[in-house]
């Protein structure tokens, strides 16, 4: 079961489109389609709205503290709504898949990206579930950090487009705690 949805990014104009905001983009997609709204709250250093998923609320978390510390808002969060960490669901950009495709997987190391780092070293754990949006990866480590803050190509924008919104059609499945299927359902294609 999933009461806490984080998407990982960056916040400002400048990062609005880029690869490493897929979490964002994730988050802002779940927002329209259950018609709610994110507003600032500073006890959290995030960007919070609630949606209603199957008669049970859900927090949508974007941290605004730059992705090196977005564990500061998921461990706020967690402590002052109670959510156990193997009901939070990180969304985030991931190198190491294809773009188009994407990952839910539970636990883990941080495979080197910087928001994923800094939740588990916030929350003391790495059992937490991960949706890992593909981005694909520039082939070259040197060229990492300028790939992820560039807007992905019109091609790409697009194939990542049509992944939230499976992921999205997925979110009711997710939350109640139906992993496997939604795992061959999002894996198989």
């Amino acid at each position: 079961m999933i009461s806490l949805i984080v998407g990982l990014g960056n916040p400002g104009d400048e990062y609005k489109k880029t690869r490493h905001n897929a979490g964002f983009l994730l988050l802002d997609a779940l927002a329209n389609k259950y018609a709610a709204s994110f507003s600032y709250e500073s006890k959290f250093k995030a960007d919070v709205a609630k949606i209603m998923v199957g008669g049970k609320s859900v927090r949508l978390i974007k941290p605004q503290t730059f992705m090196n510390k977005s564990g500061l808002s998921v461990r706020a969060c967690a402590n002052y709504f109670e959510v156990p960490v193997e009901q939070i669901l990180v969304a985030h950009d991931e190198l190491d898949i294809d773009v188009g495709l994407v990952r839910l997987k539970f636990g883990g190391g941080h495979g080197g990206h910087n928001g994923l780092r800094d939740i588990i070293a916030q929350m003391s754990t790495k059992e937490f579930y991960r949706l890992r949006l593909g981005i694909g990866h520039p082939g070259d480590r040197n060229k990492v950090v300028s790939y992820v803050l560039k807007a992905p190509s019109k091609i790409e924008a697009q194939l990542l487009d049509e992944v939230i919104c499976r992921v999205t059609e997925e979110i009711p499945a997710i939350c109640r705690g139906e992993y496997q299927s939604v795992m061959g359902r999002l894996h198989g294609k």
